[in-house]
């Protein structure tokens, strides 16, 4: 992913100021609207739909229901987006992996992204590369980290939230730019994962940054690299990856709001007003700063445009690293 292209992505996150929207119409409210989560309740995904679907209810419908739908990393909520009524009832908050990198990475998608409508970001997130209490206390960076894996091959593993997403291609790419071989360990969802790390059956693992924020403070967890193009506020002390000498390791990540392709640009319009006008609240601005995101609103264009220019970028990234296609 070149360098333009990634401070894109950054820059239509954080588009909120500049975006100009059209406020709710108030007779066009709602009864019910559906959002749909293609991951289980307690997720991180499911957190941030919650935190989000509270302020759409009353303005933007009268009810607003998250509706989980779990299941192929989160492609079986694209599919459910895609045959609902393009009438503003039913949403789809979705992380951006879903819709620009599995296009990559599966051979047979049951969406396109033309069956999707743009309608806002929500929040971007860094992902980081952290360590637990299997890695000695005096490795404090990625120099140190390295040292230790050549001197411990066998203990070279890292867990990931899952083969083919973000923070895996982050590790593949750590690897293949170091020149010292990390074997992957892929999880299901960070959340085990990261309780491995913290019990040291693992060493180390890729995963969005908020996954380690709840066990920095105890020591617990280290993190030792972050993936943002300036250092996280979240651990203003950890060096980026770049600052360590891997500028293609600058990949961040939005979560985004869209509707069926199909919706109207009024439809459209309406919802985008609604999502600025709840991720704007300060309540929902600490509430996603807690699970280690950046809320960041944006237009209906401007998003389309984040999905077409990462969609084009993963790919010769996808050829780069090696990885192979699935079914």
């Amino acid at each position: 992913m070149d360098l333009d292209r990634r401070q894109f992505l950054v820059a239509t996150g954080g588009a909120l100021a500049a975006s100009t929207l059209p406020g709710p119409a108030s007779a066009q409210n709602l009864e019910t609207a559906r959002l749909i989560v293609g991951f289980p309740p307690g997720g991180t995904t499911d957190a941030v739909a919650r935190r989000i679907a509270d302020k759409l209810r009353g303005g933007y419908a009268k009810v607003v229901l998250v509706d989980n739908r779990p299941g192929a990393g989160g492609r079986l909520g694209v599919d459910e987006l895609r045959r609902s009524p393009p009438d503003g009832s039913t949403l789809l908050l979705t992380p951006a992996s879903i819709i620009t990198l599995y296009q990559h990475i599966f051979t047979k998608l049951p969406y396109t992204s033309d069956d999707v409508s743009p309608v806002s970001t929500a929040c971007v997130i860094s992902f980081a590369f952290g360590v637990g209490p299997a890695v000695p206390a005096s490795v404090k960076n990625l120099r140190d980290y390295f040292a230790w894996v050549k001197a411990n091959p066998g203990l070279a593993g890292y867990a990931t939230p899952g083969a083919g997403t973000p923070p895996h291609f982050l590790g593949m790419l750590l690897s293949k730019e170091s020149g010292v071989e990390l074997n992957h360990v892929p999880y299901r969802g960070s959340a085990p994962g990261i309780q491995d790390l913290v019990g040291g059956q693992i060493p180390a693992m890729s995963s969005p940054i908020g996954d380690y924020l709840p066990y920095l403070a105890s020591g617990k967890l280290r993190v030792l690299a972050t993936s943002g193009p300036k250092r996280s506020r979240f651990t203003p002390d950890v060096p980026t990856y770049a600052e360590q000498g891997f500028p293609a390791l600058q990949i961040q990540e939005w979560y985004g709001f869209f509707l069926p392709g199909k919706a109207s640009p009024e439809v459209v319009n309406r919802a985008a007003a609604a999502v600025r006008g709840a991720v704007a609240l300060p309540e929902v601005t600490d509430g996603l700063a807690q699970l280690g995101f950046d809320a960041s609103a944006n237009s209906p264009a401007e998003l389309a445009k984040a999905v077409k220019s990462e969609s084009a970028a993963w790919g010769p990234l996808v050829k780069q690293v090696g990885f192979t296609p699935e079914a």
